[in-house]
């Protein structure tokens, strides 16, 4: 045999070997690399579920006052600050905040005069009864003294009307919303607006529902109330009145829900947020929605035991808008993987990140 036939044979026996060593050498197991993952230990808590609408949240008390009578503007001062009536002052029920004067008016009203023919009335009706009862007059004199009691009572009641028409006052406890200027003295014709007055500690909104949530919605209802300037507070409300009809054109229906803001955190006219509990569990399993995979319509998520991912099919209840409740697949003190889970499988090995 020729010398280069050994050297190529003995080439290609070390190629081969070297080729054999190679597939038989270990290969990395991608099963053997532990994927990084976040964990939460689940505890019971409680759920809500809710119907979502929205709307403008109004003043329960509100009313603007117009001028009754036309006289020359007085602004009155505030008691509290010693300066006067300004917008977002508090008044109370009965507060003078506006006088408007007219002395030709108020000699028309003759109200002195009408108080004195009142106290003749009386007198004279005492002496008729008196007479009667000894015979000296008639009944009919006797009541007819009644009827001048009753008609004089009647134009100092309406002379003091007349008198009350000359002062803006509050008519509830409230907040000076609304405050047209006009100068001192300056004439003011009848119909004027004077002041606007709200009184927000309860507040309500005109909601709409959709047909769908006609089943699940009651009166008496707890309703959660939220606003964007308000990320931290969450006022409670209740629903008050409900349509039993629903609209063919929307296809909704009409609610109303009162608010309770004694705080005064809202203000009328804000666009709120109003979330209608429909449901409520108080002690379940819950965890976020976002960590929920599915598959072949399937729900699962991943649990932490001896950094091993397993993979456990669940059954939700309960929903709000991040969280859901787990009937069935959980329990308590599991440590449920929420972050990294996207790339696990079931008995996948992991290192738990604190």
């Amino acid at each position: 045999m020729k010398p280069y036939m050994y050297k190529t044979m003995a080439t290609a026996c070390i190629s081969a070997f070297m080729l054999t060593a190679c597939n038989n050498q270990p290969q990395g197991n991608q099963n053997d690399v532990a994927t990084p993952v976040s964990v939460m230990e689940l505890k019971k808590k409680s759920i809500s579920q809710f119907v979502n609408t929205t709307g403008t949240a109004n003043p329960v008390y509100g009313v603007e006052i117009n001028s009754q009578i036309t006289g020359d503007y007085r602004l009155m001062n505030n008691p509290a600050t010693g300066k006067p009536f300004k917008m977002g002052d508090r008044v109370t029920k009965g507060q003078v905040i506006i006088r408007l004067e007219d002395a030709e008016y108020e000699n028309s009203i003759a109200i002195d005069s009408k108080e004195l023919n009142l106290e003749i009335a009386e007198q004279e009706q005492q002496k008729q009864k008196l007479l009667y009862e000894k015979g000296g007059v008639t009944l009919r004199e006797m009541r007819n003294t009644d009827v001048n009691v009753t008609n004089a009572r009647h134009e100092v009641e309406n002379a003091r009307l007349g008198i009350q028409k000359m002062s803006i006052r509050a008519p509830f406890t409230g907040v000076i919303v609304n405050l047209p200027h006009y100068t001192s003295g300056v004439r003011v014709e009848q119909g004027k607006p004077m002041v606007g007055i709200m009184d927000y500690a309860q507040m309500y909104m005109d909601i709409n529902l959709p047909e769908s949530a006609i089943g699940s919605v009651s009166a008496q209802q707890p309703v959660h109330i939220t606003h964007y300037t308000l990320p931290n507070d969450t006022l409670k409300g209740t629903i008050a009145e409900l349509s039993p009809a629903i609209s063919m054109e929307t296809r909704t229906f009409k609610g109303k829900l009162n608010i309770d803001n004694k705080e005064l955190k809202l203000r009328p006219g804000m666009f709120v947020k109003a979330d209608i509990v429909v449901s409520r569990a108080e002690s379940s399993i819950v965890i976020p929605k976002n960590i929920i995979q599915s598959q072949w319509n399937n729900k699962y998520v991943y649990v932490v035991e001896k950094n091993t991912a397993y993979q456990r099919r669940i059954t939700t209840g309960l929903e709000d808008e991040n969280n859901v409740e787990v009937l069935e697949g959980l329990n308590e003190n599991d440590n449920l993987v929420v972050r990294g889970y996207e790339t696990l499988r079931d008995n996948s090995r992991v290192k738990v990140r604190r």
